[in-house]
């Protein structure tokens, strides 16, 4: 039964990971579009529609690694928009960042306050699925809050430093790779601890556990 639980574990990561990212890029898409741009409309991207986002190592080659890691990650393909376009003016890019991870710790606070008055009424699985998309969506939404480029934490960075800072900006734009590698680095040392223990933190809060 444990072996059943694990593999049971791992199918609904995989599950909720792809579908989790697909609402994060749809977020960014719809509030572009609200701020009246319409190129993710355009390029058929505001839909649900898995086919529309994966990309094959984002959204099925990482997931399925990190899933048996017991961490589940991926992305989907990002949802192209126009910044020139957008109503908020320097906001604009920062609005649209802040949808994706915003989208994703709503699901966790929806999700999570159902198992908080619902639990016992669920089965097992669903108890594990509910779970699932509760740790997932908190997962997704911290680490892509984080201040670092190409992430969306990395956009509401930019949209709040003063001019004689835009250098930074330019910095992180043209040192993305750098800084992914970087921050893989400070994850796989103490940083994952601090991550994984705040996410719980957050999940102990929106249970009421």
């Amino acid at each position: 039964m444990p072996q059943d639980t694990g593999l049971l574990t791992i199918i609904f990561s995989l599950a909720v990971l792809i579908m989790s990212v697909i609402v994060h890029e749809v977020s960014h898409g719809y509030v572009a579009y609200i701020l009246g741009d319409p190129t993710a409309k355009y390029a058929g991207r505001l839909t649900l529609n898995p086919l529309k986002h994966l990309d094959p190592v984002g959204s099925i080659l990482v997931p399925i690694i990190t899933s048996l890691a017991g961490f589940p990650f991926g992305w989907a393909k990002p949802v192209p928009y126009n910044p020139y376009n957008l109503k908020a003016g320097k906001w604009g890019p920062a609005i649209v960042a802040a949808a994706g991870p915003l989208s994703n710790l709503f699901l966790a606070i929806v999700f999570g306050l159902i198992s908080r008055f619902f639990f016992g009424y669920f089965s097992l699985p669903a108890q594990t699925l509910l779970f699932t998309i509760i740790f997932v969506n908190i997962s997704l939404g911290i680490f892509n809050l984080l201040p670092v480029a190409p992430l969306d934490g990395s956009k509401l960075l930019f949209a709040l430093l003063p001019y004689h800072l835009r250098y930074i900006e330019e910095f992180m734009t043209r040192n993305q790779l750098f800084l992914v590698f970087i921050l893989i680095v400070f994850l796989n040392s103490s940083g994952v601890t601090w991550l994984v223990n705040f996410e719980y933190f957050l999940i102990k809060l929106i249970l009421g556990a």
